[in-house]
């Protein structure tokens, strides 16, 4: 793919706002310009995965700057986030979306708003253009000490596990840590695939959030807060 290719996939919107300031104040303060395109990857995947944590937010179609500012996130807002700091340092990439089962979110969603849930919700990954290929970038979504926190609950399980926001072929050895190569970490609970879009705005447009209507309203005014709590307590061991 030639560099005028690759321009509609840098460039920002009311959602990958990253000339918002405080978006503009992290890359520089972390330096991310002055790395070489590998190491400034890296950099910012770490940051994203680690450093905002996963956590569920009042709304998904919010700008990056509102992640960052919230300092946690879900796939869709994470993917949000991390589009708009790779565009902010000059890194192409685009939205992939998807229809995932809603037994992923089961044990983390408390149980009326499980029971409540459509049995297919949407779900997203970012993919970055790097050494001439698109690269998946899914396993951003989940912290360490979440997913540590999720094996201490249940016990060091092995094998395929779909829950708890994981779905993958084995919860002991996955593939969500940055090497090169594509990351996934809930990537088997997939059920459509949606297509790739030049950005989380365009795919919005066509397709409505998970979060409307007196389930929306609900969620926004307390049970996406009760989530967090369940979040907090499953990452602290408890």
């Amino acid at each position: 793919m030639d560099s005028s290719d690759l321009n509609r996939f840098l460039g920002e919107t009311k959602l990958l706002d990253f000339n918002s300031a405080n978006i503009q104040a992290l890359i520089i303060e972390r330096d991310w310009l002055n790395l070489d395109e590998g190491d400034r990857l890296a950099a910012i995947y770490a940051f994203v995965k680690e450093e905002i944590k996963l956590g569920y937010n009042a709304e998904e179609e919010i700008a990056a700057s509102r992640v960052l500012e919230a300092g946690y996130g879900q796939c869709n807002t994470k993917s949000i986030l991390l589009m708009a700091l790779l565009r902010g340092v000059g890194l192409a990439c685009r939205f992939h979306a998807f229809k995932v089962d809603t037994r992923l979110q089961k044990g983390v969603l408390p149980w009326i708003v499980y029971l409540a849930a459509p049995s297919e919700i949407s779900h997203s990954w970012v993919e970055v253009w790097h050494k001439d290929r698109w690269i998946a970038l899914e396993g951003v979504i989940l912290d360490k000490d979440y997913l540590d926190g999720v094996r201490t609950k249940l016990g060091a399980p092995t094998g395929s596990f779909c829950g708890y926001a994981v779905g993958t072929t084995d919860i002991q050895h996955t593939k969500e840590q940055w090497r090169g190569q594509d990351t996934y970490i809930q990537n088997t609970s997939i059920t459509q695939d949606l297509g790739q879009f030049t950005s989380p705005d365009e795919y919005f447009l066509d397709h409505p959030s998970n979060i409307t209507g007196l389930r929306g309203m609900m969620w926004r005014f307390y049970f996406y807060k009760r989530t967090n709590d369940i979040v907090d307590r499953i990452r602290r061991g408890i």
